[in-house]
């Protein structure tokens, strides 16, 4: 029988776990990459975007050929994209411009539209994109806005297929799950499903300096003095999204913007793994974390994107020594 996916939207998920070797040698448990670049959209990203969009047109919220509104890092906005082309509907990503160059060109690439608004404004400030995305959606007719730091389709996505690949691909041996934590779905997806097969597997959350999670998740205070500009992409909030669910997580690290831009680069050099300026985070995070890790613990870190998006800066030396994150 020949076997082919019906279009590109059926390779979405069953990503490899790959071991990791050289930068973990000095940890006492294995280390598997759970390796989301593999997603047709190269990022983790692609699962939620089609769940949240399935769940969207079941409950009558996307109608046929309306129009999709979502502020985005760049990934979310991706997958999204590959749905939106699919299924014939309109897309506009609204993103911040801290975000790299190589996001904007990729979303154009895939036929969206494209709004970048300024960073350093509050989450409340007309110019944000949280708020620019849900002014477009009540200004344009036939339109969704997405929402993914509160939909609920968005944790709903790991817990169906993320954590189970990952328990089934470690024959239920996972000890540990680390992930670095933006909106929340990945962690309190996977973390959900892979307490509720043994609550005793730990959940590690990687926040970022200039983010809340880590300070509100130990005090449960939401300290807007934790809040301030960071270069790290893909992680860490200054808002509380609804996905975070922090009574599923054990605990957080917190990694620099220089940490994770000099581990990135590490990834690729010393263990051939191009990918995404936040998984530079996680694995630093996975290494600070070393004290927690046994012998026999079976250490499961998610890395969320691909390299390709980050060629410009976190790959780009030059820039790097602007940052004063290469000597």
């Amino acid at each position: 029988m020949m076997k082919y996916a019906e279009n590109i939207l059926g390779t979405i998920g069953n990503t490899p776990l790959v071991k990791m070797n050289k930068l973990t040698k000095d940890l006492p448990c294995l280390v598997l990459a759970k390796y989301e670049t593999f997603n047709p959209g190269n990022s983790v990203k692609d699962r939620m975007a089609l769940q949240m969009v399935d769940d969207a047109v079941a409950a009558g919220k996307l109608k046929p050929g309306g129009t999709i509104i979502e502020g985005t890092s760049g990934n979310t906005g991706m997958g999204l994209a590959l749905v939106a082309v699919v299924r014939g509907y309109k897309m506009i990503c609204v993103i911040s411009d801290k975000q790299s160059k190589e996001k904007v060109d990729i979303l154009k690439a895939m036929g969206s539209e494209v709004y970048v608004c300024p960073t350093d404004v509050a989450p409340e400030d007309p110019r944000s994109y949280y708020s620019t995305a849900k002014r477009l959606s009540e200004e344009i007719p036939n339109s969704w806005y997405v929402n993914q730091y509160d939909n609920p389709s968005n944790t709903k996505a790991h817990f169906e297929s993320t954590g189970p690949e990952i328990w089934d691909q470690t024959d239920g041996r996972v000890t540990h799950f680390v992930v670095g934590v933006g909106t929340g779905g990945t962690i309190s997806g996977v973390g959900s499903y892979l307490k509720s097969k043994n609550p005793n597997i730990k959940i590690w959350g990687v926040d970022t300096y200039g983010s809340v999670f880590k300070k509100y998740h130990e005090t449960g205070i939401f300290d807007k003095n934790e809040i301030y500009p960071y270069i790290t992409e893909g992680i860490g909030e200054d808002i509380l999204p609804k996905n975070v669910n922090f009574d599923i997580i054990d605990g957080f690290t917190k990694v620099t913007d220089k940490d994770a831009a000099v581990y990135t680069q590490r990834l690729a050099k010393e263990e051939g793994m191009f990918l995404g300026n936040s998984a530079g985070a996680a694995i630093k995070g996975v290494l600070q974390l070393k004290e927690h890790f046994k012998k026999d613990d079976v250490v499961v870190v998610l890395f969320h994107d691909h390299g390709s998006r980050y060629v410009g800066k976190i790959f780009n030396d030059d820039w790097m020594r602007e940052q004063g994150f290469l000597d």
